[in-house]
C-alpha cells in the first residue's frame, strides 16, 4: 500500500489513443525486450528501492514493480510538462524548468525509466533533463531509456505497458509536439556521460 498511497494524489492519465482510432486494447502491439529483464535485476539487488518513471502513471505499472520490487515509486509524467509547454508556447524555459523539476536529493533513486522522453525534446531541454536524472541517480543505479530510429508519420506519444519482465505492450496517444533529431549511440552515450552504456540494442520496431 506504501508504493500506491505516494502516488494516490495525482489523476492518473486517460487511456486514451489517436482519433480516428477504432482500436482496442487487445490490438496495441507487443514488443520483447531484455533491457527491462536486466534493468530489473539491477535493481532486486537493493531492499526497498526507489523508482522514478517518467511517463503517465499506470496502474499494471506500479503493481508490477511493487510485487517485483517492493519499490517506492514516484511517477512524475513529463510528457504531461512537454504538452502543457507546447500549449502555452514556452517550450524555450523547459531547460529551466526541468532544472528546478525533480526534488529528490542527488544520488537517492536506485532506478529511472526515463521510456522514449529524449526523443521529444530539443538539445538544451535534453541535455538538462539528462543531467538532473544523471544528479538523482544512485552511482550503482540504473536507467532505463528508449531512443527511436526513424520519424512517426503524425505526433504521438507511447505509453508503455508492462506485461512481464520481457515484454512491453505499446500503447499511442495523442501527442502536440512529434520526435526531435534522432540520436545516434555516440550521441546517446554523450547526452549520458557520466553513466556507464551497460547495454544497447537496436530492436524490430525502430526502437534502441
Amino acid at each position: 500500500m506504501g508504493l500506491l498511497d505516494r502516488i494516490a494524489p495525482r489523476k492518473s492519465e486517460p487511456d486514451v489513443r489517436p482519433q480516428g482510432s477504432a482500436s482496442v486494447a487487445a490490438d496495441d502491439p507487443v514488443f520483447a525486450t531484455k533491457a527491462l529483464k536486466k534493468f530489473l535485476a539491477t535493481l532486486t539487488a537493493r531492499e526497498s528501492p526507489v523508482l522514478l518513471d517518467l511517463g503517465p502513471v499506470v496502474g499494471s505499472n506500479v503493481s508490477f514493480f511493487g510485487e517485483q520490487l517492493g519499490c517506492k515509486i514516484f511517477v512524475e509524467d513529463i510528457f504531461a510538462d512537454v504538452e502543457r509547454h507546447v500549449r502555452a508556447n514556452t517550450l524555450e524555459h523547459l531547460p529551466a524548468f526541468f532544472k528546478k523539476r525533480f526534488p529528490q536529493e542527488e544520488g537517492t533513486v536506485d532506478g529511472i525509466l526515463c521510456w522514449d522522453m529524449i526523443d521529444y525534446l530539443d538539445r538544451p531541454a535534453a541535455q538538462e533533463l539528462a543531467s538532473q536524472l544523471t544528479r538523482v541517480l544512485r552511482p550503482d543505479g540504473a536507467l532505463l531509456g528508449f531512443f527511436g530510429t526513424a520519424v512517426p508519420r503524425e505526433p504521438r506519444y507511447t505509453k508503455f505497458i508492462i506485461m512481464d519482465d520481457v515484454n512491453l505492450k505499446h500503447r499511442a496517444y495523442p501527442a502536440l509536439r512529434g520526435r526531435q533529431a534522432i540520436l545516434l549511440n555516440r550521441d546517446i552515450i554523450r547526452l549520458f556521460s557520466r553513466l556507464r552504456d551497460s547495454d544497447s540494442s537496436l530492436r524490430q520496431n525502430n526502437l534502441r
